[in-house]
């Protein structure tokens, strides 16, 4: 599998797709026009192992709905998730069987490493 989830919108990610520079065999799903369904998250942390090294904290909605004061099970990470698009921590850049989440500087120098050689 060669997807990466993404927001178009999203300097980061439009910056962090420019430096990979994905060949044309790679997916891209714009997670804002086409939603994340139950059955993608599922495969995602097969790989990732849980649903909450897949969700932000730095989403607006964490802090609106003040999530920092409540204690969240995976179950909640995951309605989260598929609730509303900016709960993903992205990019997510699946390839071949690892998987590749955020945007700090040593995940995308690992997903350049793994993706470019």
């Amino acid at each position: 599998m060669k997807k990466i989830y993404h927001l178009s919108t999203c300097d980061t990610c439009k910056r962090i797709l420019n430096e990979l520079n994905p060949s044309s065999d790679f997916i891209l799903q714009d997670i804002k026009s086409e939603s994340i369904t139950p059955d993608q998250l599922e495969e995602m942390k097969a790989i990732s192992g849980t649903y909450e090294s897949l969700f932000s904290k730095r989403a607006r909605l964490y802090k609106e709905r003040d999530l920092k004061n409540k204690t969240l099970a995976e179950n909640d990470y995951k309605n989260l998730i598929l609730e509303h698009y900016t709960f993903l921590k992205r990019p997510v850049i699946l390839y071949e069987n690892q998987i590749f989440v955020g945007n700090s500087k040593k995940v995308v120098e690992a997903a350049n490493t793994a993706i470019n050689g």
